[in-house]
């Protein structure tokens, strides 16, 4: 046994643990749990547990299904309230296979990959996401509606905003946690909030994520009200993103590699390179960025999300904005992701496209400050201002053609999930909507 192992050990039996879970995500992005009883936790923290990978989406084939999760010790998080069956520990988990590799299909070693490129060149990369969710009522029987839990607006307070206590809580709750929590308000529509978290590396990050949409949904739970992630759940009103606010530093922090003290827009020539290589294959990630059917409901103009491939300082139409500040506080947000994806993939996806930036020395088009929802076509065109992708469809048909995205994801996972996202999009054009019917069938 490792001096890690026997540290661990003793931390749980000084904490009086008496359940650990093993925690990663299938290839959409869903949380996975083990659970392991204390009569387990040694031979779990040394072996790892198997569990079968064909069950989980994008992971294996029944023929090559075992597969082992191993606990990053790092990840140890005692979770809050465990009530009355004892406490519980929770690890982040790196996928292996039977023969003791790393295991492709793993998200998380897909963003490991990633961020190994940068750090070769003594750099970190960086992330901070504003998550929005919406709250909702369940039905008579339990059941989530799309009802929301309170009539609140952006910034509203009681007693428009009856969601005070549990943004709260979760605050709280991430607060026990050691994650940092910066602020939590709620949001443009009834029912909607939004969280956020200080900025982390990107691979702590995602963890937290994770961690983060499990708490959230328990505490609603709790409450008796229904958390969702759906990018857009109701009709006619703004739906919810996962702004990824991101810079690369020196792995110690001492230094913003995106900054540049006098320049014309406070960045350095690395971090236009970077920029340039997102606005150049943002529709090649499109589709990992926003990974669901329903994703694309919310990008459309209108509703404050992003629709267009341009920059910007302040104009918020923009896909990349640059937020004021110096220093460590430079950095670009992304604003067409949706807190429905997997983290892992959304990361090193952004993270690929910014490297291939720099790697060819790309440059940027000058920002857009002018309101791009109110162009004409024809002006949008005069500027050189293409649109993302409008369906999932369409953003599977630039990943299906990437070479960089494949480079990024790997060939397991670029097939995989190029194969699951296919299956939901057909599941879907096929399906006759009641929309269609109630528009067709009275005149056709």
């Amino acid at each position: 046994m490792n001096t890690d192992v026997k540290d661990i050990l003793k931390k749980l039996r000084d904490d009086d643990v008496r359940f650990l879970q093993f925690q990663f995500t299938d290839i959409q992005g869903l949380v996975k749990l083990l659970t392991v009883p204390v009569n387990r936790f040694e031979s779990s923290l040394t072996e790892g547990v198997v569990f079968d990978g064909s069950s989980v989406a994008g992971y294996a084939q029944i023929e090559e299904s075992d597969m082992r999760a191993h606990p990053d010790l790092s990840t140890y998080t005692l979770m809050p309230d465990a009530g009355n069956l004892g406490k519980v520990v929770r690890f982040v988990c790196d996928v292996y296979t039977p023969s003791g590799e790393r295991f492709s299909g793993d998200p998380r070693y897909v963003l490991q990959k990633q961020l190994e490129k940068v750090r070769k060149k003594g750099w970190d990369f960086y992330v901070g996401p504003e998550f929005e969710f919406f709250l909702f009522n369940r039905d008579s029987n339990g059941m989530p509606t799309n009802t929301p839990s309170d009539f609140g607006g952006y910034f509203d307070n009681t007693p428009l905003d009856a969601a005070v206590e549990i943004r709260q809580e979760i605050l709280n709750s991430l607060h026990q946690l050691g994650y940092q929590p910066e602020a939590a308000h709620h949001e443009v529509a009834f029912g909607q909030h939004e969280i956020d978290l200080r900025y982390a590396n990107a691979l702590l990050m995602a963890d937290r994520v994770t961690m983060l949409k499990t708490l959230i949904k328990n505490i609603a739970q709790k409450h008796g009200l229904y958390a969702t992630f759906m990018p857009k759940p109701i009709n006619g009103v703004n739906g919810s993103g996962m702004h990824i606010h991101q810079s690369i530093m020196t792995t110690d922090e001492s230094e913003n590699i995106f900054y540049q003290s006098g320049s014309k827009y406070g960045f350095s020539e690395t971090a236009l390179s970077y920029l340039a290589g997102i606005l150049k294959n943002i529709s090649d990630g499109a589709a990992v960025l926003a990974s669901w059917v329903n994703s694309y409901k919310r990008l459309i103009p209108g509703y404050e999300a992003p629709v267009y491939i341009s920059w910007a300082n302040k104009n918020r139409s923009a896909l990349v904005r640059v937020p004021a500040g110096e220093g460590n506080r430079k950095r670009m947000e992304l604003r067409c992701p949706d807190s429905a994806g997997n983290p892992y993939l959304q990361f090193a996806a952004v993270l690929g496209m910014g490297l291939d930036g720099i790697d060819h020395h790309l440059k940027p088009p000058e920002p857009v400050e002018r309101d791009i929802f109110s162009m004409s076509p024809e002006e949008r065109e005069k500027n050189g201002i293409k649109s993302m992708p409008e369906s999932l469809g369409e953003a599977l048909h630039h990943l299906r053609n990437s070479k960089l995205m494949k480079d990024v994801l790997g060939k397991h996972v670029f097939e995989n999930f190029i194969t699951v996202k296919s299956r939901e999009w057909d599941a879907f054009r096929s399906h006759v909507t009641e929309w269609e019917l109630k528009s067709y069938l009275p005149i056709l």
